[in-house]
């Protein structure tokens, strides 16, 4: 038996690094909380979820197999992302089957986990210490949702948050409008469905908007701050890591 700490790579995500870098830092304090040594490689770049969806296999999959060989050494890859998750841990494999990577390519899939699914579903998590005076409502991403399917994992630590109270807005499991190259190939549309979202958001009386996507979350944060909503708008994982005392996505720096 031994009592080492499972080695995890973090992949922290492009938006999580340009945008929101708390995210990253509240995503280590989760993991480190929960007996996890954790690193994060530099020799990581996007997951090539914008590549592999406009087309441009070739290029996702070298950057396939970039992100592999820096992550691979880990006994898990994290990332606070369905999205980024997905992509590394559904697409890869099919990438690199028919390349000298494949049977990699599988191994590395095999590790890979969604943050709030590995805290509740890997490493048996179901309390933070943490606490929150408010309410909040929880949009469940797209990729998250139907690829990884994670509904319950962050809503059950959510419910070990001191004074915070979960009002669920309809269709949470609708799409935001975001959809990453979605947004930017089909404006008005998008624009439409995340009318639809903030409607759905303010009608829960809800203080805060959680998801665990960001660009979701810039998503509807862009919506309600144009039509001049007072709603904060934040990742999950700061609230379950006590982190929720800076500015909300879009509310200044961070």
């Amino acid at each position: 038996m031994t009592n080492e700490k499972p080695r995890i790579g973090l992949f922290v995500t492009c938006l999580v690094d340009l945008f929101r870098p708390t995210v990253g830092f509240a995503s280590v304090k989760l993991l480190e909380d929960a007996g996890c040594d954790v690193d994060v490689p530099m020799a990581q770049t996007c997951c090539g979820q914008p590549a592999f969806n406009s087309g441009d296999r070739a290029d996702a999959a070298a950057i396939a197999e970039n992100t592999i060989k820096a992550f691979e050494d880990y006994d898990y890859v994290v990332a606070p992302s369905g999205s980024c998750a997905g992509m590394l841990k559904k697409h890869y494999p099919e990438l690199l089957k028919d390349s000298p990577m494949a049977e990699r390519a599988e191994a590395f899939s095999a590790k890979v986990h969604e943050l709030m699914s590995f805290l509740v579903d890997v490493l048996g998590v179901d309390t933070v210490d943490a606490s929150h005076a408010g309410s909040v409502t929880y949009h469940d991403s797209c990729s998250g949702l139907r690829e990884l399917k994670i509904r319950e994992q962050p809503r059950k630590l959510l419910d070990s948050v001191k004074g915070l109270k979960l009002r669920e807005m309809r269709d949470s499991d609708v799409c935001c409008g975001f959809g990453g190259t979605f947004c930017v190939k089909y404006p008005d549309i998008s624009n439409k469905i995340v009318s639809e979202k903030s409607a759905n958001i303010k009608a829960s009386g809800a203080e805060t908007l959680l998801a665990g996507d960001l660009g979701c979350l810039m998503n509807m944060a862009g919506k309600l701050q144009r039509e001049g909503s007072d709603i904060k708008v934040r990742h999950v994982a700061e609230v379950l890591a006590g982190m929720d005392d800076k500015p909300a996505i879009g509310g200044g720096r961070n």
